[in-house]
């Protein structure tokens, strides 16, 4: 068997999942006209680590703790692998890529020049990116995972779990039609695009707020399903506990950012280790 370091693969890549989390410091905290972003805020604030998301999923893939500076500590040392799988998996979409998407609605907003159509392909171009990272390319162009073929990014997320939560269709209460989060946010997508492109810049800032509060719905639904799963059904199963774990781990930072209190529950009876 051999192993290859993922350093020791050579590739053009201009960014990688990793790098997502690597670089926010720079790209979401310190070196943009809009820094610090609001919501990355929230998570730097909760962990109090600028690259939390590489953090959790280098432990997870390595079997070592995850360290907080603040809260939200997780140690893989004694964690079956098929929960650390989990945690890495969706650690990385929903940890890492979930915050580099707003990231580029954020950088769409900072480079939208007021009254000037020419001026914002930048911008428009930044958005498109956002939309892309949501969605993935494995989605294809109609949404594959309305079909059931998931993709791998919060879009895929949104699919999955309006079906658990009877959140699909138009009006949000069905389990089939496509998630009702996917066709809000498909409608502000392509909203937001048009204000850019017109140089309409302080109306996208509504949108962007208005896009996170549904990407954010999936990731709750997330943590319910697997509280529910682990505190009333009692399932012992590690792959179960790691997914409440990094579904709790995504979300807590916006909970501490309304009620520290709700956070500390949420955290006591999800984490990896919790008696739950």
């Amino acid at each position: 068997e051999t192993t290859i370091a993922a350093t020791a693969v050579e590739h053009k890549n201009g960014r990688t999942l990793q790098s997502f989390s690597t670089n926010a410091q720079g790209l979401m905290y310190d070196n943009c006209p809009g820094c610090p972003y609001k919501h990355y805020k929230m998570f730097y604030d909760y962990y109090g680590d600028f690259d939390y998301a590489d953090k959790w999923v280098t432990a997870a893939l390595d079997g070592t703790a995850a360290d907080f500076t603040r809260n939200g500590d997780a140690d893989f040392s004694s964690v079956a692998e098929v929960a650390r799988v989990e945690a890495a998996q969706k650690g990385t979409a929903y940890m890492s890529v979930w915050m580099y998407v707003i990231r580029e609605f954020e950088d769409a907003i900072d480079d939208c020049t007021l009254a000037c159509i020419d001026c914002n392909y930048a911008a428009a171009h930044a958005w498109d990116e956002g939309v892309a990272f949501y969605t993935g390319s494995l989605e294809g162009s109609s949404g594959n995972s309305k079909s059931g073929d998931y993709g791998l990014m919060p879009y895929a997320l949104a699919e999955k779990r309006c079906i658990d939560m009877r959140t699909c269709g138009a009006d949000g209460d069905s389990v089939s039609g496509g998630s009702r989060v996917n066709h809000e946010l498909s409608l502000l997508f392509l909203g937001g695009q048009q204000r850019l492109q017109r140089g309409e810049c302080s109306a996208v800032r509504p949108i962007v707020d208005r896009i996170v509060q549904l990407m954010t719905v999936p990731l709750v639904q997330g943590s319910l399903r697997y509280a529910y799963k682990l505190g009333y059904q009692g399932s012992t199963l590690p792959k179960e506990k790691g997914e409440g774990a990094v579904f709790a781990a995504s979300v807590l930072p916006l909970v501490a950012a309304c009620s520290d209190l709700d956070a500390s529950t949420i955290y006591d009876n999800l984490r990896l280790g919790a008696p739950s």
